[in-house]
């Protein structure tokens, strides 16, 4: 049950990759280097396997739900800085 879960949680992570990667063969307006997928599979991927620790080693479910639901959103916010710089970092993308 814990293996498949998490072979689960890293196939959706390879599948949002694909998702640029097929669209870059059919539209010029999408461009990411090898860099941008090696960044994106390392918080996609990073965020899958710190999502299982979490359902692994905490027992409340509410704690599981609360603490997961903070990592996605802090997923959601890197992302965004680092592909538009919502915050204007020097690690923006803009």
């Amino acid at each position: 049950m814990k293996n498949k879960r998490l072979i689960t949680i890293l196939g959706i992570a390879a599948v949002i990759l694909l998702i640029p990667f097929i669209a870059m063969q059919f539209t010029n307006e999408v461009n990411w280097t090898m860099a941008d997928f090696v960044i994106g599979g390392m918080l996609l991927f990073g965020t899958g396997f710190l999502c299982e620790l979490i359902i692994r080693k905490t027992k409340s479910v509410k704690q599981r739900m609360a603490i997961c639901a903070a990592i996605l959103i802090l997923l959601v916010l890197v992302w965004a800085e680092l592909a538009v710089g919502i915050f204007n970092t020097p690690f923006s993308g803009s």
